[in-house]
This record gives C-alpha cells, structure tokens and sequence, in this order.
C-alpha cells in the first residue's frame, strides 16, 4: 500500500455539482466517488401528518458503470443489501437531527455511487452530510424558528479492518477483500458512536484489536468531520 496504515485516502469535494437541488456533493475519497444530493420536500410521510415534525430520509444505489464488470441496473424491487444502506445512511443522518426544528418537511439524500472502490456506504454517509447541510442552509429562512438549527451534531463515517495482521484505515476494495477483520463505524463530530459493524473473515479478533480499530477510526472521523467543515466554510453551522 501506498499510503500508512493510519492515513485516509485523498479526499476531494465538489459542491453545488447539479443545480437541480439545494444540495449536490460529488464526495470522492480514493477510487470511490458518490454524487449526493438533497432534495426538499414540503410534504412528510403519511404515517408522521399532523405531527408537526419533519423527516430525513435516504436512498442509495451503485449505478451499472460504477464496478467492472458492469453491474446490471436495478429494474425492480430493490435488493436486501441495498435496503440495508439506505437505511444505514437514513439512520446516520437522523441520529444528529432535530426534526422538530425542521418543521413539517423532508429531506431527501440521493447517494449514487458513480465509481466503487470500497467504502461506497461510508463515502455516501460523509458526502450526504454534506449535502443535507447545504440543503438545511437554503431553507432557513422558512424554518419554524430559524433560531434553532435542525442538527445538533456533524455525522462521518469510516471503514476500518485488520489487514496483513495490522490495523488499517479507510479501505479501498483490494484492503477490504484482503481484511481478516472488517468494520465500518459511524460517529458524530463531538465523537458519540451512531453505529459500529465489524465482522471477522473466517477469523477472530481480540478485545485489544477492537480497541486499535476503535481508536483508529476516530482519528480518521475526526479528520473527515473537519474536512466536511472546510468544504462548507462559514456557513457551517455552530452546533
């Protein structure tokens, strides 16, 4: 590997990269590049009317050129693991919002993943945050009380593993097949866990494994948080 085991992959953003919704992120972090969008929507699930909350849901797919050889595109119902994302990345985002702030609307996260190479679900959660806020940001004005802003923390993700026997961050495809151990977890910028998944590859890991995983993750969280900050600049919101 061409970078250090505790290092991130080159992370680079490109907001406002459609014009058709007030939050358009082209996140690429490596070989993996996800276009995520929000979208607004003055409307709320049936199940939540008159409720007087709002809602932040999210929905994900890889598009057929984004692995070789070519996935087939996605026609009908949508498969398990799809839903599985969708509803990770729907759940990271909610876990740091305020929906009563938000007023009697919902927002969207479309994350599409135009290039796969390893972390396509951890990309999406980082890029969408991103996203969400610009989106947050165009509606203020229009919020129940714009005093109060609809998050109450900053939300990154990372995947983390055991490869060669060592702890390693961030990783790209041929890191994830080669891993013993595996693990993507999901935290906020103050540092408060939504999410830790690991799983051992026809292996085991020690409790001491676990902890340098943990640590490492963290450490990579907490760069990606301020990444996030500096790809919005001063309309980053005070949490």
């Amino acid at each position: 590997m061409t970078r250090k085991a505790n290092e991130i992959r080159p992370v680079k953003v490109k907001r406002k990269f459609t014009n058709k919704t007030p939050g358009s992120v082209l996140y690429q972090c490596g070989g993996t590049v996800v276009l995520c969008t929000a979208s607004v929507s003055e409307d709320v699930p049936p199940w939540m009317r008159n409720s007087e909350k709002g809602w932040i849901t999210a929905e994900y797919n890889m598009l057929p050129g984004s692995t070789s050889p070519r996935k087939r595109r996605d026609r009908s119902k949508v498969d398990g693991r799809t839903t599985e994302i969708q509803r990770l990345i729907g759940r990271s985002l909610r876990a740091v919002a305020n929906l009563e702030a938000l007023g009697a609307r919902q927002i969207t996260v479309d994350c599409d993943v135009l290039q796969a190479d390893g972390g396509t679900r951890t990309a999406s959660i980082t890029g969408g945050m991103i996203a969400l806020v610009d989106a947050i940001n165009s509606i203020k004005k229009d919020l129940p009380d714009p005093k109060v802003y609809p998050l109450r923390d900053s939300i990154a993700a990372i995947s983390v593993g055991i490869v060669d026997g060592k702890p390693v961050t961030d990783l790209d495809y041929p890191m994830d097949f080669a891993a013993s151990v595996d693990m993507n977890v999901v935290m906020t910028g103050r540092g408060q866990f939504v999410e830790i998944q690991g799983t051992g590859e026809e292996a085991t890991f020690s409790e001491n494994e676990l902890a340098d995983l943990i640590k490492l993750a963290k450490k990579s969280i907490k760069q990606l948080t301020q990444i996030q900050q500096k790809a919005i600049g001063k309309q980053w919101p005070k949490f």
